[in-house]
């Protein structure tokens, strides 16, 4: 009777879920942060994406669209090893309970808002310090902060701040997270069935439609908490020292007022073409990372 190939031992089994996610999702940063730089300039009301594109290029350079690029990587990391590793352990032991069967979708959702929350809430420093290194180059000279990377944004924050000020806007991180890993989950596993099942498309296509579906529901469910967010983390206070929301309910409440429920969508286009090929390529990598593993008998 053959040797059965030996299991890895240790504690790689249980922070291979963690090193798997934070490294797919860096990757896909690299490719992906121009486009969230653009984003970020159109909702702070620089205007259009082709509006925004010409004016960094003639202003600032081609460098101006990785800035904050070190933010950006720490922030995958953070946050997204945490989500993925949390999510991957979330579901093994959720279908360990329900006896080895598929798990249903209302569970898978369940455990996507769980590790989102959980991931957010470990990746909101660097989130706050990727909108300030971002949105810098926006403010008038005399505020302007001159972050030179994510850690001297980190440090300068907490020294002007103090600690708990890294976690400024962490409410509406949190809850956007949530929102984000529930639209993208409820409709992945559907969209991976309908492409699968019903279209008979391979794995390459079944994981490029199925997360170019479930980017357009994260991104349609997550960004007017991300609006909100990226509001609150750029704020800046009058000559009085008085900021203009005092938290993320004023500041919906306020931009509803203002601009009605579709001014929380400013941006939608391209955040929504960030959003989908991040997800895919996250999904892409981290797929291409398992076969790897495989091969190597991790």
């Amino acid at each position: 009777m053959g040797e059965e190939k030996a299991k890895p031992a240790g504690v790689w089994p249980t922070v291979k879920p963690f090193v798997n996610g934070g490294a797919s999702g860096m990757l896909a940063t690299c490719v992906i942060q121009p486009i969230d730089m653009i984003k970020v300039r159109i909702q702070l009301g620089q205007g259009s994406a082709g509006q925004v594109t010409r004016t960094m290029l003639k202003n600032e350079g081609i460098g101006a669209f990785y800035k904050g690029l070190s933010a950006g990587l720490l922030r995958q990391a953070t946050y997204t090893t945490a989500r993925l590793g949390t999510f991957k352990i979330l579901t093994n032991k959720a279908i360990e309970a329900n006896d080895g069967k598929p798990l249903p979708l209302y569970q898978k959702a369940l455990c996507g808002l769980t590790a989102g929350a959980i991931g957010a809430c470990v990746g909101s420093p660097a989130d706050l310090a990727l909108i300030r290194m971002q949105a810098d180059a926006t403010l008038p000279a005399a505020q302007r902060r001159h972050y030179t990377n994510a850690f001297h944004a980190l440090y300068r924050i907490v020294a002007d701040e103090g600690v708990l000020s890294l976690w400024k806007g962490a409410g509406p991180t949190v809850v956007r997270a949530m929102a984000l890993n529930m639209g993208m989950l409820a409709s992945y596993d559907q969209s991976v069935e309908f492409f699968k099942d019903n279209l008979g498309f391979g794995e390459g296509a079944t994981i490029l439609g199925a997360s170019s579906v479930s980017g357009f529901f994260a991104a349609a469910c997550s960004l007017p908490f991300d609006y909100v967010k990226t509001q609150i983390q750029k704020m800046q206070p009058d000559a009085e020292g008085k900021y203009p929301y005092t938290g993320s309910v004023d500041c919906a409440m306020k931009t509803l007022k203002a601009g009605g429920p579709l001014k929380f969508y400013t941006g939608f286009p391209v955040y929504c073409v960030r959003i989908a090929p991040h997800v895919m390529m996250t999904w892409i990598f981290l797929n291409q990372i398992q076969k790897l593993e495989k091969k190597a008998g991790l």
